[in-house]
C-alpha cells in the first residue's frame, strides 16, 4: 500500500490541475467574447440574473440554511454567520443591486485621454476589460453575485473561490449566474468556481497566471495576507477594517451619539463598521456618558482604557491586542487622547488604511485630519458605514482596496478595467 499512495497523490494532483485549468481556460475564452459584447447584450444578461435570483429564492434560501447549520455546528463566529445569511429580503436586495449595475455607464471603450500629434498621428487611451478576474472570499455569498455582475458589465469573466462556509449557497448562485448569462446569448463559462476543490482549488487559482489576469481577496486579514504572500497572479489587495472615529474637543454631542452608534451598531460584521473610538480628553466627560450609554443599550461591549473606565466603570479593560483587532461584533475599543496629534499617531499605528472619521466643529482640525490620515476613505462628520460601493453610487462593489496602485477604496466598474493605447496613422513612419 505504501508504494501506491505517492502515485495516487500524483494522479489526484494531476486531475485537479487538468480540471481547473480547463475551467479557467474556458473563462479566458469567454472573456474574449465578453470584451466585444455590446452594452445591450451585457445588460440583458444582468437583467436575466436579477430575474432568476428572485425566481429561485426558495432554492437559494434552502441551500443557505444548510450552510448556516453547518456553520453553527463548526463554531463560526456571529459576525461570519451574519455575513453568510441570505433570506428573501437580502436576496431581493442583491437582485436590486444587479439592476443598479444595469443603470450604470458601461466603461468599456471610454476614451480616457487622446490627442493628435503634430505629425498627424492620432492617439487615444481607452478603457478595456482586465480579462479574467479571480476572487477569493469567505462566508459572503452576496459577493458571488456582486463580483459577477460588475465583471460582466465591464466585459470580464470571473473565477470564484467563495469558501467552504458558503459552499452550498454559492453552488446554487453560480448555477443561477451561468444559466442566466447563457439564456441571454453570452457564454455561461464567464462564471467559474473552484469551490469543489477547496483549499487546493484556491491555491491553483492563485498561481494560474496563464488564465487569470488579476486576483482580488476579500475577507479576514489572515486570508488577505495568505493570498498576497502566495499568489503569483497580480493581486489587488483589499484590507481588514480596523476603523477609527475621533471625537475632538469641539464635537457636537448629538452628532457624536448618533454617528458612533450608526457606525458600530447598524451592521457590526462588515469591514466599514467602527472598531476603535478615540475621544479628546477635553470632551470626554461631556461626550462619553451619552455615547457609551446609547451603545450599551444596543448590546455593545465597551473595551476601555484606564481613563475611559474612570468615567465608565462597566467598561472591560482594553489590551494591546484590542487596538489592532477588527472585532466584527458588538465590541468597541475606546480610548481617551489629549490632542489631535495623539489621535493621529494612534491611527497611524493601528489603522488598516480602510476608513477613518473625525467628528468636529473645528475647520482647521477637519482639514488637517483629511490631509494627514492615510486611508482609502477619510471622513468628516460622517459615519464610516458610508464606505461602500452602493453608497458611492457604484451599484455594488468588488471590494474595498486599501492599496495605492490601480485602485483605492470601493471598486466599481472603472476599477475592473485597464487601458490600452490606440494609434491611428496614415502611412506614418517615425523620423
Amino acid at each position: 500500500m505504501t508504494d501506491v499512495r505517492p502515485d495516487r497523490a500524483i494522479d489526484l494532483e494531476s486531475n485537479l490541475a487538468s480540471v481547473l485549468d480547463g475551467r479557467l481556460a474556458a473563462a479566458k475564452e469567454a472573456s474574449r467574447r465578453l470584451a466585444r459584447a455590446t452594452t445591450a447584450e451585457k445588460d440583458a444578461a444582468l437583467t436575466a440574473i436579477a430575474e432568476r435570483l428572485r425566481a429561485r429564492v426558495d432554492e437559494i434560501v434552502a441551500a443557505n440554511a444548510a450552510d448556516l447549520d453547518a456553520g453553527r455546528r463548526s463554531g463560526l463566529s456571529t459576525g461570519l454567520l451574519d455575513r453568510l445569511t441570505l433570506d428573501e429580503r437580502r436576496i431581493g436586495a442583491i437582485a436590486d443591486a444587479v439592476l443598479d449595475v444595469v443603470a450604470l455607464t458601461d466603461p468599456v471603450g471610454e476614451t480616457v485621454s487622446g490627442r493628435t500629434l503634430p505629425n498627424g498621428v492620432r492617439i487615444e487611451q481607452v478603457r478595456v476589460p482586465l480579462g479574467v478576474v479571480g476572487a477569493i472570499y469567505e462566508a459572503r455569498p452576496n459577493v458571488t453575485v456582486d463580483i459577477a455582475a460588475l465583471a460582466l458589465k465591464s466585459g470580464n469573466a470571473v473565477a470564484l473561490r467563495g469558501g467552504s462556509a458558503a459552499e452550498r449557497t454559492n453552488a446554487v448562485l453560480v448555477e443561477v449566474l451561468r444559466d442566466a448569462i447563457s439564456s441571454s446569448g453570452l457564454p455561461g463559462d464567464a462564471v467559474q468556481t473552484v469551490d469543489d476543490y477547496g483549499r487546493e482549488g484556491a491555491r491553483h487559482l492563485m498561481r494560474a497566471r496563464d488564465h487569470v489576469d488579476v486576483l482580488i481577496p476579500r475577507g479576514s486579514a489572515a486570508l488577505i495576507r495568505a493570498v498576497v504572500d502566495e499568489a503569483t497572479v497580480p493581486v489587488i489587495e483589499t484590507g481588514a477594517g480596523v476603523v477609527h472615529m475621533f471625537l475632538d474637543a469641539s464635537a457636537r454631542e448629538d452628532w457624536s451619539v448618533d454617528l458612533v452608534h450608526n457606525a458600530k451598531v447598524q451592521r457590526p460584521s462588515v469591514c466599514n463598521a467602527l472598531e476603535t473610538l478615540l475621544v479628546h480628553s477635553d470632551a470626554a466627560a461631556r461626550l462619553l456618558p451619552p455615547v457609551l450609554e446609547r451603545l450599551e443599550a444596543s448590546g455593545v461591549t465597551v473595551h476601555g482604557d484606564e481613563r475611559v473606565r474612570e468615567l465608565h466603570p462597566s467598561a472591560v479593560p482594553t489590551t494591546e491586542e484590542d487596538w489592532a483587532t477588527e472585532h466584527m461584533s458588538l465590541d468597541l475599543s475606546v480610548g481617551i487622547v489629549d490632542s489631535l496629534d495623539e489621535a493621529l499617531e494612534h491611527i497611524r499605528r493601528y489603522s488598516t488604511k480602510h476608513t477613518e472619521s473625525i467628528i468636529t466643529n473645528d475647520l482647521g482640525n477637519a482639514e488637517r485630519f483629511l490631509e494627514e490620515v492615510d486611508a482609502a476613505a477619510v471622513m468628516v462628520n460622517a459615519s464610516t458605514r458610508f464606505t461602500d460601493g452602493a453608497e458611492f453610487g457604484f451599484g455594488a462593489e468588488v471590494g474595498i482596496s486599501t492599496q495605492k496602485l490601480h485602485a483605492r477604496g470601493p471598486m466599481g466598474l472603472p476599477e475592473l478595467t485597464s487601458t490600452k493605447w490606440i494609434v491611428r496613422g496614415a502611412g506614418h513612419a517615425r523620423a
